[in-house]
């Protein structure tokens, strides 16, 4: 029998020192020569700058440039490839791209430990292990389509699945081709209630206007579905009161999630009732934080229950993400006592009120 581990101080600290010991530990790794990162080592030393000797909290990080995400669509994948990882396979996961190049990001384990961490926080009851999954949504160069799988067998379960191109679906709305686009939606429905009708499923991943969509063909917990996932970027509390009362008919679990290819994925509370069914996210610190900012400066925090941009940090030994700018905003919300971090609520595309937004299946 191996040895037990020995006990990690880390979890001995509070959140704040804990997520700075983990900040020094990220940025050693990312701009060590035995380990790092090339991009990293290399502003490093056109910079000036000592990034191991002078980042030693999380507020540090200001130190380094905020991570344009043009770079993911410019610069080659071997700027990215830690020391440490090299001559390792990676696999190679998309984000956007809905005109032009894509952002890409190279991974190896990350969505792993992101998803297994979340499996920890489901019901077993809503989620039975080794009960079959069903996901409609994109796969191909996706990071979802392995994590979902991943999530399922994990579980014990395997899981079907129905593609869809949302690239394809915002480029027809985007044209004036709404008639495409609806019978498109037609087509990756059609796919899933014949599954669902000859196949048992008993969770299912899906966005909120599929989800709504489906349960118009449907019922989906008459199905057997106990448990569904919805990620999509906007659930308003209207959104989801309808879904878990209407469309889920009272009687399947619903868990909202908020992710994405450069975070992993950022849970909420689920007592809906409680909150006036506006969702919360919290980000799995310390591998990622997630700050609510000012997006006229945003250097500064926005006050608690003031709108404002997401700024997402990934810090893992994959990817060093400091300070990146996302494409949505939201509440920024107080702790909670179970996760005492900052929360950001009723996210939403970025200046939804004041732009047309093309969102599409999501």
């Amino acid at each position: 029998m191996s040895p037990p581990a020995p006990p990690d101080p880390t979890n001995q600290m509070d959140p704040k020192e804990q997520l700075d010991a983990h900040v020094r530990d990220i940025v050693g790794w990312h701009f060590s020569p035995g380990t790092g990162t090339p991009f990293w080592i290399d502003w490093a030393a056109e910079a000036g700058v000592d990034a191991c000797a002078r980042v030693q909290s999380f507020e540090d990080l200001a130190l380094l440039p905020r991570f344009d995400g043009e770079w993911l669509r410019t610069l080659p994948h071997a700027r990215f490839i830690p020391k440490a990882f090299e001559g390792k396979p990676f696999t190679i996961f998309e984000t956007g791209g809905t005109t032009g190049m894509p952002k890409q990001r190279i991974g190896w384990e990350d969505y792993k430990i992101d998803y297994a961490a979340f499996s920890e926080t489901l019901d077993d009851d809503a989620f039975p292990r080794g009960g079959a999954w069903l996901m409609i949504g994109p796969t191909g160069p996706r990071r979802l389509r392995l994590a979902i799988e991943y999530l399922a067998n994990l579980r014990g379960s395997s899981c079907y699945f129905v593609d869809l191109d949302p690239r394809w679906v915002k480029r027809v709305i985007r044209e004036g081709h709404g008639d495409q686009a609806r019978g498109y939606m037609t087509h990756v429905l059609d796919q899933a209630v014949e599954i669902l009708k000859h196949r048992e499923v008993t969770a299912l991943f899906t966005t909120p206007k599929l989800l709504e969509a489906l349960g118009e063909r449907v019922s989906i917990p008459g199905r057997g579905i106990q448990g569904v996932f919805c990620g999509g970027t906007e659930m308003s509390p209207q959104m989801l009161r309808f879904l878990c009362e209407e469309v889920l008919e009272g009687a399947a679990t619903l868990v909202p999630v908020y992710g994405n290819t450069l975070m992993g994925l950022a849970v909420c509370d689920r007592d809906y009732p409680a909150h006036g069914y506006s969702i919360t996210y919290r980000a799995p610190q310390p591998r990622a934080v997630i700050r609510v900012v000012d997006p006229d400066d945003t250097d500064r925090l926005v006050d608690y229950d003031e709108w404002g941009r997401v700024e997402l940090t990934t810090l893992t030994k994959e990817l060093l993400l400091p300070r990146f700018l996302e494409r949505d905003e939201a509440i920024r919300r107080r702790p909670i006592d179970a996760m005492p971090w900052d929360g950001a609520g009723e996210v939403r595309p970025f200046r939804a009120n004041e732009e047309t937004i093309v969102e599409g299946v999501y």
